[in-house]
């Protein structure tokens, strides 16, 4: 049987394990130590076994609180893992099917129209103008 040296609150201590648990006994060492060395800081120096008592009724406190978290939330999950199972597993979706397909054409607004019919009105003035200043030289335009 192995043999670990723990230390807690400052004190070494030989304890012995299964082999394979040295890293899980190491574990719970270092937290009970944690405990301990609050304890020792806070109150002082006190005889081993109340010191260990104190760090381990710490450690049992801080442990019976994590129990009750898990168990709300182990709560929390079960229930909503029934609200998932007592939801449909299929959705439908209505599809509306048009009866008849329009297409739209877009329609160029009015002002746009003007625009384009003074563009080319001022086109044509230009040209007539050109025209009378090179007689013979400038073909007519023919739309």
């Amino acid at each position: 049987m192995p043999q670990v040296e723990i230390i807690v609150g400052g004190r070494s201590f030989e304890v012995a394990c299964q082999p394979g648990e040295e890293p899980f006994l190491k574990s719970a060492a270092e937290l009970l130590d944690v405990e301990a060395s609050t304890l020792s800081e806070q109150i002082g120096r006190m005889p081993e076994a109340r010191m260990l008592l104190m760090a381990g009724l710490l450690l049992a406190d801080k442990t019976a609180g994590l129990e009750d978290r898990l168990r709300e939330a182990e709560a929390k999950v079960a229930q909503l893992e029934a609200q998932l199972a007592a939801t449909p597993k299929t959705v439908e979706v209505p599809v509306e099917v048009p009866v008849e397909v329009r297409i739209e054409v877009p329609v160029i607004p009015a002002e746009v129209r003007q625009l384009f019919i003074d563009v080319a009105d001022e086109a044509e003035a230009l040209s007539n103008a050109v025209r009378q200043l090179v007689p013979g030289q400038a073909k007519k335009i023919t739309a």
